[in-house]
């Protein structure tokens, strides 16, 4: 008897139709599967036939061939033992009735056990999409479910819960819908930069780069506080909305570091990978393309300390995310690409002593040191970085200076003020920050009064800027003026944008000479 089940697979957020269809002949007793499988997927038919006994049922005796169409399509992970497993029940008998729209994924234990698989999310939103009302998901996965509307989801515990279920022995309560509303999204921050002493100019600077989602680059001395700046940006930005929540639960999902008790992504997401972290790791690769560190700051931030430590290759792999806003990964599989807006926050040394510039401290490196230190950061890759600040020691008055400094609610309700300027202004485009904007919403969106258009014309031919830096100004320009509820960008906002891209003229080009 020939059986039908339908599941799904996943090329990397998307997902496509699997039909697992199950015929039982004679000869031989075996289970074969077939369709382009995986090593996971081969080894699921052991899984299946302990499952299948250790929950009270018998495995047919016979050729047994489970065929997972399309057959083009390469299969992989855990995720069909289930759908396997019901399919072969369905075909001997032992199961009488399953609904014929209803999609069904998860992972079998030998006992029986449906256990929790990657990916639930993606699956059940594409599923959604493609007009599917019913599934059935792994019970450790119903935290990630019940975001999901428009469903209705279960999650038994064992095979042979469901099973019952089917035959209407027993009723499966289905997955309760949970309001993003009633989440807790904001929690109290790893750093608040009322803890921060000093550093005024790096602070407007950080909440310049989160009222517009600008690159940020942190240059300066040890000790002077760039990581702390950095691992405090998290606690400024804007919570995330739900449609944010859900493009990056899914990204989550897919690389398997989703926490499945809370099954939502409620906050935005700050990666800060080693700087001996390769290329793939950064932008994703590996034999089936998982999203890198630059996918999973999708909506957050991607935090690089020591950047001139980073690999070069890795590097120059983020240019094209930087610009695009997502990551494609080729591989003889096939290719997936993942979404990547996020914002940089990078941290470096002027010098490989790190006392380059400083006023308390003797530089010990000499000028071909220096140059094929700050070499190892190319001219392209700062073109992108849309604000350049120096962070200078902090002296001991400072220190002990008994105002108290700003705290990041203060900054955050500046911040989300100008991001609902922004939010208005792209309503319905698709871009939500000024960083994002398309040279079309520049032309609209970005007008100057006389002075401040004759101020960047000064400042494009004295600087030498490329037509990339000219539109990162005027983005950055429009952030500070949206910072100040001004309409129209002046020649202050101007001014204020553009001593943000001197660093590289200060220090790389010194640095050739």
């Amino acid at each position: 008897m020939l059986s039908k089940v339908m599941s799904f697979a996943l090329n990397g957020l998307e997902g496509h139709e699997v039909l697992v269809e199950t015929d039982i002949a004679g000869g031989l007793p075996g289970l074969e599967t077939v369709g382009l499988p995986d090593a996971a997927v081969k080894e699921s038919k052991e899984r299946v036939r302990a499952a299948i006994k250790n929950s009270g049922f018998e495995l047919p005796l016979g050729r047994i061939t489970v065929n997972l169409a399309p057959a083009d399509v390469r299969k992989e992970g855990t995720l069909y033992d289930l759908p396997i497993a019901v399919g072969i029940l369905l075909s001997s008998g032992q199961l009488k009735f399953m609904p014929d729209d209803i999609l069904i994924v998860g992972e079998l234990s030998l006992s029986g056990d449906i256990r929790p698989v990657h990916g639930i999310m993606p699956i059940l939103l594409s599923a959604r999409e493609k007009g599917f009302k019913k599934a059935v998901v792994p019970m450790g996965n119903q935290a990630e479910a019940r975001f999901i509307e428009d469903m209705e989801i279960y999650a038994p515990e064992t095979l042979s819960q469901l099973v019952r279920f089917f035959e209407g022995e027993i009723k499966l309560e289905r997955v309760a819908n949970e309001s993003w509303e009633s989440l807790k999204k904001s929690d109290i921050a790893a750093e608040d930069f009322s803890r921060i002493k000093g550093q005024s100019m790096a602070k407007r600077a950080m909440e310049i780069a989160a009222a517009g989602g600008h690159n940020i680059l942190l240059l300066g001395p040890p000790g002077s506080g760039k990581t702390m700046l950095a691992r405090a940006l998290p606690s400024i930005l804007p919570d995330l909305t739900f449609d944010e929540a859900l493009e990056v639960t899914k990204i989550h999902s897919v690389a398997g570091i989703l926490d499945n008790k809370k099954g939502i992504i409620t906050q935005r997401p700050f990666r800060a990978p080693h700087h001996t972290a390769s290329a793939p790791a950064l932008t994703g690769g590996g034999s089936k393309a998982r999203p890198g560190e630059a996918s999973l700051a999708h909506n957050g931030v991607l935090f690089l300390d020591e950047l001139p430590e980073c690999s070069r290759t890795a590097l120059e792999a983020l240019r094209q995310p930087l610009e695009d806003g997502f990551i494609t990964v080729s591989r003889v599989s096939g290719t997936v690409s993942y979404p990547a807006r996020f914002m940089l926050v990078a941290a470096m040394n002027p010098c490989p002593c790190g006392n380059f510039g400083s006023r308390i401290k003797e530089c010990k490196c000499t000028p071909s040191q220096i140059s094929r230190y700050l070499s190892k950061v190319s001219g392209p890759l700062l073109d992108r970085i849309d604000i350049q600040i120096e962070v200078e020691e902090v002296t001991y008055n400072q220190m002990r200076q008994e105002h108290e400094e700003e705290d990041s609610a203060s900054i955050k309700k500046r911040v989300c003020q100008a991001r609902d300027i922004q939010s208005r202004r792209f309503e319905g485009s698709g871009c939500y920050a000024n960083s994002h904007m398309s040279n079309a919403q520049m032309n609209k969106f970005c007008t100057m009064s006389h002075q401040a258009e004759k101020l960047l014309r000064k400042a494009f031919n004295t600087l030498k800027l490329s037509a990339r830096a000219y539109t990162r100004v005027l983005k950055l320009a429009r952030t500070i003026a949206d910072l100040g509820a001004s309409e129209r960008i002046e020649d202050i906002h101007i001014a204020e944008a553009v001593q943000y891209r001197n660093l590289d003229r200060k220090y790389w080009q010194s640095s050739e000479v």
